[in-house]
């Protein structure tokens, strides 16, 4: 039987991993946030007031918490540097390297606590990296894709000392299945829009690179969506995906990001998880 945990969850964001933990039947004790983004504190403060939040993750040995009490610690540590999408610096962005504060948070746990759990999630990357990661933390990662349980591809790696993780069940959800009924004209591609979309790139129309069929799964959602055009475009809608499929996507409950512009609803929901992959994931925690 579940019993409440105690969770540390670094990079929090919007405190997906409290959602998860709820989603997947785990009763939460308390839930130790550490986040910079005023957005992300926000909208997790919105939802989730009782949180006990810190800021920068590297001033963590001035935290004051009971270490011996936490169950669990959480992560996913800016991707950034690791991104086949970006310019693939590795370790060395500053970004990418804040892995080794999660990791000597880890040792700093399992010394007041042997039995702690930990989740740590990132993007795929190169061979080498994700090694080095793997071997710090003593365990290779599964790779899962968001397909199987949202209308959206994202493949993702998990590295955690949660027995007996499997692929989801595939739940055969599709785009047209999470589009909302009524959108509003703002969300429509302008004339000026259409036009850029028709021109080629690398001879075929932009189109084909960057839109989302209704009868097939969504792209990746980005970090990079609040610059609106091209990014998430429906081609036989002719507009942008709106922030609640944006949700619907991460499977995120509707609205839960709706305390803050559209803007930064697209930038935290293309950076964050998709919530049913780690419930699937916490489902194994029997504590």
């Amino acid at each position: 039987m579940k019993k409440e945990v105690t969770v540390l969850s670094l990079f929090d964001g919007k405190s997906c991993g409290r959602i998860a933990l709820e989603r997947a039947g785990i009763s939460v004790k308390k839930y130790y946030s550490s986040e910079i983004d005023k957005f992300a504190i926000q909208v997790s403060e919105n939802n989730y007031p009782d949180i006990e939040r810190f800021g920068d993750v590297t001033k963590w040995r001035e935290w004051n918490i009971n270490w011996s009490e936490i169950d669990l610690i959480i992560a996913g540590s800016p991707c950034q540097g690791f991104s086949f999408a970006g310019k693939q610096l590795n370790f060395d962005d500053p970004r990418s390297a804040l892995f080794f504060e999660f990791l000597d948070i880890c040792f700093h746990l399992s010394e007041h606590n042997p039995k702690m759990k930990f989740l740590l999630e990132n993007v795929k990357m190169k061979k080498e990296c994700q090694d080095v990661i793997s071997e710090k933390l003593g365990v290779q990662p599964i790779e899962i894709n968001s397909n199987l349980v949202s209308a959206q591809n994202r493949k993702r790696l998990y590295w955690t000392n949660i027995p007996n993780i499997t692929q989801p069940e595939d739940k055969g959800i599709l785009l047209k299945d999470v589009l909302e009924n009524e959108v509003e004209d703002k969300f429509y591609l302008s004339e000026k829009a259409k036009d850029y979309m028709s021109r080629l790139r690398n001879g075929k129309p932009r189109w084909e690179f960057h839109t989302n069929p209704l009868n097939g799964k969504s792209a990746c959602l980005t970090a990079n969506m609040f610059k609106g055009v091209p990014y998430g475009v429906i081609k036989e809608k002719m507009r942008k995906l709106t922030p609640i499929e944006c949700e619907r996507l991460q499977t995120v409950p509707d609205n839960y990001t709706d305390c803050v512009s559209n803007s930064q609803r697209y930038k935290m929901l293309g950076n964050g998880w998709t919530i049913d992959v780690i419930a699937h994931i916490f489902k194994n925690l029997y504590l």
